[in-house]
């Protein structure tokens, strides 16, 4: 019978060997096959992720982890303890009209496969998804104010998990630059310093 670390590692080899959506521009992008408490879902990768075979390796990634340091978790230590996965993982491409591509339903969707195995092989007890998107396929909400800044405890795939929304950390948003994006921010890392799965991983 195979172990959840091998169970875990066969999932990342037929996830990185996808090739389901014809519009999407490769390679896949995965993080470390870590059997975490934690899940992190992010949007989808950009143009540079693929380059460096890691989420959240440029601008964005910066910044995230800038936020992570300030409660006591550097980058390469957040990248050996916690799972990072994505909405999608390939790169949308650009949109004509400016900045990256919004994965469309079906792609979400596709995508969402390899998601709800993780969720069944991790059985997180702290999931923080990050961006609209993200947060979007977990909880409903109109506005991130309305979301950011606490703990939701629901139900995700059929587990009973919390989740601490983070806004996108792009430096084409202003959101969580200004008020009261900034002050949200700031509570939500404060809600994630003192949950016990991350005390974990410190």
């Amino acid at each position: 019978m195979s172990t959840p670390e091998q169970r875990l590692l066969a999932h990342r080899q037929r996830l990185l060997a996808c090739t389901q959506c014809p519009n999407m521009v490769g390679p896949v992008v995965s993080g470390l096959p870590i059997l975490s408490d934690i899940l992190l879902i992010g949007q989808a990768p950009g143009d540079k992720e693929g380059l460096y075979a890691k989420p959240f390796a440029w601008t964005a990634g910066k910044t995230l982890f800038k936020w992570f340091e300030q409660i006591g978790v550097e980058q390469e230590t957040f990248r050996q303890r916690v799972y990072i996965a994505a909405v999608c993982r390939c790169f949308p491409g650009k949109n004509p009209k400016g900045g990256d591509r919004v994965p469309d339903t079906l792609e979400i969707r596709n995508c969402s496969v390899w998601l709800n195995e993780e969720v069944v092989l991790l059985n997180p007890t702290l999931i923080l998804p990050v961006g609209k998107l993200a947060i979007a396929q977990i909880l409903t909400f109109n506005k991130l104010s309305e979301v950011i800044g606490k703990t939701h405890r629901t139900i995700y795939h059929g587990h009973s998990v919390d989740v601490i929304p983070l806004p996108h950390p792009s430096g084409a948003s202003t959101w969580h630059r200004t008020e009261p994006g900034l002050s949200l921010l700031h509570a939500a890392l404060a809600e994630i310093e003192q949950h016990p799965a991350w005390q974990a991983i410190k």
